[in-house]
């Protein structure tokens, strides 16, 4: 009351600070009592509102004032609330009344700032989806293990170091994403979701892994050896082992294992024991490790089409890698291959149909010679690496392959200008460019309708390019360390499949608040840039932070 000891004429004064109640516009209330489904995503709310939680307990505003109904707008035959979304919003806290409305399948409260919830979510007993991604969540409440409807529960980006030790009945959950937390064990429980489909672990602390999946991810932990009780998982299809500590390829004898990603360990060997479990394995990612050797005994993998062998030590190929019958990608760039012989490389394009084109690093070449593009005329060439060489321009010679090429490196080179003839090859996915001399895009880019990313990194583009904008399909843009110094946020936003935006290191003297409203951003980086708002502080504690941060600066 200190703000009035001066003296105030307005005798209303005292009551005009409150805070109005938060409203919602009646028109979706009234369409929501039809349909079933209420979307309040990003309206900036800082609460749920109790018009919304007594939806189908009060009677509507029309009820009350006598006016009459149609056959279609009668109040008492409404339709529960099924569906309630109130991602992207600044919830702190959800209210015990969320038990009025029994009847939600889909709870989505992903991206607010809700760090405990209550234990009345237990009485949602038709809940079948509760999205609560990128919040601050320490803990669950015990209650929710009671949801025995429940089929996807997704809880990433949060702060949990613990799971309920009941979390087991969930008996009818198929999918669980605990990714990005701070985990270190799993509740004994766990074993107990018969089930669980599909499970994402990544980005934890874990040093043990559950047992009845198909899909599992446990990426971007400290694993260095593979427990006893994987080799139990019968139904495993797909295994992520990303980014962990693991010295041997695992040993799998999982029936029904596909895939399997191992990149980014400490692998040094292959060895024949763990070879020949892999008795269904169509897909083996092995990049980023310490492999010197690919032995003879590669031909267990009878039922191998994809095997990704980048930036490994390897220095020679064995010839047994021709005796396998089904392998149509190979992945060798970034390996120090040493005395491949023209007719060697000739036989290798004739056998695997989308073999990785590649230059060994550092050759330094001008340009690129014919006798490699002669080697692999006729084939379907997925991707082509023609980094770390000397290349002022597009090879133009990449068009013959227009009908299959889906990845191109051009990055380190010495290119001044991109071709408008890479924009003739339509099935590109993926562009890396990044240090060269580049300082514009050919508009005719916007035809690349598959293109999910680009990275320009290390070029000397001084604005954003205006051809990304229009690039509709693009989930990935890197344009760091150049010298862009503005982005347009409304043209920007009509990119709805981009996840990830780095601008860190450019010259960019303003962040325009409306660039919170991309909410489809996941990852966005700004920091090396001269900008004085937002701080630096808020930059550094991520793009959730960063962003929520924008959407409270845009006037209203």
């Amino acid at each position: 009351m200190s703000r009035f000891k001066g003296g105030c004429k307005d005798s209303l004064a005292g009551f005009k600070v409150q805070t109005a109640e938060p409203t919602v516009p009646y028109g979706l209330l009234k369409a929501a009592r039809k349909s079933g489904q209420l979307n309040l995503s990003g309206r900036g709310l800082k609460e749920v509102p109790q018009n919304v939680f007594r939806l189908n307990i009060d009677t509507p505003e029309e009820a009350q004032q006598n006016v009459s109904f149609g056959a279609a707008d009668r109040w008492w035959e409404q339709t529960d609330l099924t569906k309630l979304l109130l991602s992207s919003n600044q919830i702190t806290l959800l209210s015990d009344d969320i038990r009025l409305l029994p009847g939600l399948t889909t709870l989505d409260l992903h991206d607010n700032q809700l760090s405990s919830l209550p234990s009345a979510l237990g009485e949602l007993q038709n809940l079948q989806q509760l999205r609560l991604s990128h919040n601050q969540l320490h803990s669950l409440p015990v209650e929710m293990c009671t949801l025995e409807n429940l089929r996807s529960l997704t809880l990433q980006q949060n702060l949990l170091e613990n799971l309920p030790e009941d979390l087991g009945q969930l008996v009818n959950l198929t999918e669980l994403d605990v990714s990005s937390n701070q985990l270190k064990s799993l509740p004994s429980s766990f074993g107990c979701l018969v089930s669980l489909q599909k499970v994402n672990l990544c980005h934890n602390q874990l040093s043990g892994l559950p047992d009845n999946v198909k899909l599992l991810d446990c990426s971007d932990n400290q694993l260095t050896e593979i427990p006893a009780s994987l080799s139990e998982m019968l139904a495993l299809e797909q295994l992520y082992l990303r980014h962990n500590k693991l010295r041997l390829l695992p040993k799998l004898p999982a029936p029904a294992l596909k895939e399997l990603y191992v990149g980014n360990n400490q692998i040094e060997q292959l060895q024949t024991e763990q070879l020949s479990c892999l008795s269904a394995i169509s897909l083996l990612e092995l990049r980023n490790n310490k492999i010197k050797i690919v032995p003879e005994e590669i031909t267990l993998l009878s039922t191998l089409t994809r095997l990704d062998l980048t930036n490994n030590d390897i220095t020679s190929l064995p010839a047994s890698l021709s005796l396998l019958p089904n392998l149509n990608v190979l992945l060798l760039e970034g390996n120090p291959l040493r005395g491949i012989r023209r007719d060697i490389l000739s036989y290798i394009y004739a056998k695997y149909s989308n073999v990785n084109v590649f230059v060994t690093s550092d050759k330094q070449a001008g340009s690129i010679p014919e006798e490699l593009f002669d080697a692999a005329a006729d084939q379907s060439i997925a991707t082509v690496n023609f980094s770390k060489n000397q290349l002022t321009s597009v090879p133009p010679r990449l068009l013959e392959f227009q009908s299959s090429l889906s990845e191109i490196n051009l990055g380190f080179n010495r290119l001044i200008s991109c071709s408008p003839d890479i924009c003739k090859l339509l099935q590109l996915t993926h562009i890396d460019l990044r240090n060269n001399q580049l300082s514009d895009l050919p508009s005719e880019m916007q035809n690349l309708t598959k293109l999910r990313s680009i990275i320009l990194i290390y070029n000397r583009f001084k604005s954003f390019p205006d051809v990304l904008y229009e690039t509709l399909s693009l989930e990935t843009i890197l344009l760091a360390n150049n010298q862009v110094c503005e982005v347009d946020p409304s043209r920007l936003m009509k990119l709805t499949h981009l996840s990830t935006l780095d601008l860190a290191n450019n010259d960019l003297l303003n962040i325009p608040p409306e660039l919170g409203l991309c909410t489809t951003l996941r990852c966005l980086s700004l920091e090396g840039n001269p900008f004085r708002t937002p701080r630096a502080a808020i930059v550094a504690k991520g793009t959730d932070a960063l962003m929520e941060y924008l959407r409270s600066r845009i006037p209203t």
